[in-house]
């Protein structure tokens, strides 16, 4: 029985995932089918290495062609589009066994994507009071900003220093997209890395609230002295675009 179009594509798209094991389709030529797989795997390749530069950067070129090959030959997508291939990625390092050698490669390529994902958002900022009173009103995150933590010190890794032991402490850093696309990264305290998950999970709340109960948590009292400093990592906040003002 003639091979239907349908098997001719899953065997054509089989092969060029995994050329060492799925033989080629009869019916294509040898030297057009070379060319198709040069250019599926070189263009995939140069989309990775360009949404993970440090990563590329990090390891050898035998690691990294071997990690691109594993992904295009095990891992499924669930989406064609190019600027939702680096969370594939992601996804596909989640899903396999963590590489002894590199044991920060997946926060690492986390890092490096949330400042891919933050130049491609397209959310519109909320109707929101720029000048709100932070305290007695509800803040408003700006969409373009995400708290992050992390167990390795991803912001540091690169071709120079790859740690083999965790610190103590995690890394918490702070990711914002400025009004230009530009996304810049930043460390944050524990305090402020809390804050900013409150004003995530309770977006209707007074700043006065928040941090009241940040104060809570903490174990000490919310007098004048610690809302005046709450008052002041709020609007370092606001002045960061990271709170946009207040609810309306």
């Amino acid at each position: 029985m003639a091979e239907t179009l349908a098997q001719l594509q899953q065997r054509f798209a089989a092969h060029l995932r995994d050329p060492e094991r799925q033989p080629a389709p009869d019916a294509i030529a040898r030297r057009r089918m070379q060319v198709y797989r040069e250019l599926y795997f070189n263009n995939l390749q140069s989309l990775l290495a360009a949404n993970f530069p440090v990563i590329r950067r990090t390891l050898d070129d035998a690691e990294w062609l071997s990690l691109v090959r594993a992904f295009c030959r095990d891992h499924r997508a669930h989406t064609p589009l190019f600027t939702e291939i680096a969370q594939e990625f992601i996804l596909f390092l989640d899903q396999r066994p963590a590489d002894p050698r590199y044991p920060w490669l997946l926060e690492l390529a986390h890092y490096e994507w949330i400042e891919l994902a933050l130049q491609v958002s397209d959310d519109a900022l909320p109707a929101h009071d720029p000048q709100g009173d932070l305290l007695d009103a509800a803040p408003l995150c700006s969409p373009w900003c995400r708290a992050l933590a992390y167990q390795w010190p991803v912001h540091r890794i690169g071709p120079a220093w790859q740690p083999t032991q965790a610190p103590a402490e995690p890394t918490l850093l702070l990711a914002r997209r400025s009004v230009d696309g530009s996304v810049a990264f930043s460390t944050v305290s524990p305090l402020l890395f809390r804050l900013l998950e409150r004003l995530e999970q309770f977006p209707g709340h007074s700043g006065r609230a928040h941090l009241q109960a940040l104060a809570e948590e903490a174990g000490v009292v919310a007098d004048p002295a610690f809302l005046a400093n709450g008052t002041a990592m709020l609007q370092q906040l606001r002045e960061r675009a990271c709170i946009l003002g207040t609810a309306r």
